[in-house]
């Protein structure tokens, strides 16, 4: 479900809510200006939420109400994103979990994988260095779609990651159908990189879940890509 569907329920259910309020405020003897107040105010705080802070305020209130369970399918949707981000050496500056930390960046969403690109000036000056960067990137946005799938069988976020893919295929002139199909080879090759690296990609999920610096995820794989390579190095 998009942030826009998620802000405008909170608003129809509480707009419904005080509705009865009315109806029945006057059994209550509860004058009819509070309810009038109160959807005043409501109105006015879902508006500026929607138009001026991205729907950020309706994903602060809604992490206060986050499962276990919900949390942790952020972390390794973001672990998803971080690990393959390292694998095809694109920098990593730095991760957010929640709402929060989000908000005190100025960024929108429940969380996510920062990346410097700044290189990407240089490199794009070749067609075809342009062409496998946004591969790439293909790979590292729909990646914690395929995290999720690998882990829960399903995957509940991931909204933004696909539009963001749609926005950059479009204008490289790339049709819906085309972009599609890029979008399911991008899960599937994301899927395998994951699957490949299981152990680097869970020890992240345990770093990214205490809040370890980038650097300190980054050693950790480095770590058990080099313990998985000497597995299967033959010993003399």
């Amino acid at each position: 479900m998009e942030k826009n569907d998620i802000g405008l329920n909170i608003l129809a259910i509480g707009i419904f809510s005080i509705t009865l309020l009315v109806l029945v405020g006057p059994l209550l003897s509860i004058s009819p200006f509070i309810p009038a107040t109160i959807t005043f105010i409501l109105l006015s705080l879902v508006t500026v939420d929607t138009l001026a802070w991205g729907n950020q305020g309706t994903n602060l209130f809604l992490n206060l109400f986050l499962s276990e369970e919900q949390k942790q399918r952020i972390i390794h949707h973001e672990a998803g994103h971080f690990l393959t981000a390292y694998l095809y050496e694109i920098p990593i500056i730095g991760y957010t979990l929640t709402p929060w930390e989000n908000m005190k960046i100025n960024n929108l969403g429940s969380g996510g994988v920062m990346f410097d690109t700044s290189f990407l000036e240089e490199k794009g000056q070749d067609l075809r260095e342009l062409n496998l960067l946004t591969e790439r990137f293909a790979v590292v946005l729909m990646a914690g779609i395929a995290a999720e799938k690998l882990v829960y069988k399903n995957s509940e976020g991931g909204e933004e990651d696909n539009q963001k893919l749609s926005e950059i295929y479009k204008s490289l002139g790339i049709n819906y159908s085309q972009i599609k199909i890029k979008q399911r080879l991008a899960i599937l090759q994301a899927e395998t990189l994951i699957e490949k690296y299981k152990d680097a990609y869970f020890a992240l999920v345990e770093a990214m879940g205490k809040r370890l610096s980038v650097t300190e995820c980054q050693a950790i794989i480095e770590e058990k890509k080099s313990s998985q390579l000497n597995e299967l190095t033959p010993q003399n």
